[in-house]
């Protein structure tokens, strides 16, 4: 898993040193908690004007019985991150219940992931612009949320809310 890079010299910012990767071990210390020591990987790249910087980025992970190289940790990691992030973004559209059926909860969570990648879509097609390097995807002009809310107003018009319930004359 990732560690947090904490300190201004100290912490885990004293591990970020050179230009190599590197394993090593570090001690946390808690005052409540105690101390434990971890293995920690320090992997290094170079931003190579990656968002107009340069120079050396730094990664830390905390590695607990795992055997990985450096260079396969951090792709390993990177590929999970993706999917914690579609993870956490199809619970914004999926639809709350309490149903015990699993076949519906299913369905809600399929739909969660096509409502998902329709947004991923339109971003892609109609709220982007190609460019040299790679397309450039305004996202904060069309957010998820605001798609959602489209979706949900169109739906409302289309059945109206029951404002009243009228019982026939006896």
């Amino acid at each position: 898993m990732p560690a947090v890079i904490r300190g201004k010299t100290g912490g885990t910012r004293a591990l970020l040193v050179g230009r190599k990767s590197y394993f090593t071990s570090y001690t946390l210390l808690s005052p409540n908690y105690g101390s434990v020591t971890c293995r920690m990987a320090v992997v290094c790249g170079y931003y190579k004007g990656f968002k107009n910087q340069h120079g050396i980025r730094y990664a830390v992970y905390v590695l607990h019985r795992i055997k990985v190289s450096l260079p396969q940790l951090h792709d390993y990691y990177r590929e999970r991150f993706g999917i914690e992030t579609s993870y956490r973004q199809k619970n914004q559209c999926r639809i709350r219940t309490t149903t015990k059926n699993p076949i519906l909860r299913l369905l809600f969570v399929a739909l969660a992931f096509i409502l998902l990648n329709l947004w991923v879509y339109l971003l892609w097609y109609f709220v982007s612009r190609p460019r040299p390097g790679g397309q450039v995807v305004y996202q904060n002009l069309f957010p998820l949320k605001t798609m959602l809310e489209f979706l949900a107003h169109a739906v409302e018009r289309r059945f109206p809310a029951i404002t009243a319930i009228y019982l026939p004359a006896p």
